[in-house]
């Protein structure tokens, strides 16, 4: 396998919510990533994959939610997020992909 597609699956999708565009303001990307993945691995990756210099990486883990469906108690998937800081004078947009 090689390593580009190592960090896709590592970085799954970018997190587009109002929080998320919030802190886009202070030069940071929030991307939901794998559960296992570390900090250094997290910045590596975006480093390789979008080509910009990453000043910190912050995480956070997000419990699901026990929801209902059909009467039938489920619980959704637990979810790790990064919030990507960059060094001034990178952006990423993650609105069209680059």
């Amino acid at each position: 396998m090689s390593a580009k597609s190592e960090h896709y699956d590592l970085i799954r999708r970018p997190v587009i919510t109002e929080k998320a565009t919030q802190a886009s303001e202070t030069n940071a990307v929030v991307f939901e990533v794998a559960m296992d993945a570390t900090k250094p691995q997290v910045k590596e990756a975006v480093e390789a994959l979008f080509g910009v210099k990453v000043k910190a990486v912050n995480t956070t883990v997000t419990k699901g939610k026990v929801k209902r469906f059909r009467g039938i108690l489920g619980r959704r998937k637990d979810t790790k997020k990064a919030y990507v800081t960059l060094e001034e004078g990178n952006t990423i947009d993650v609105t069209t992909g680059l």
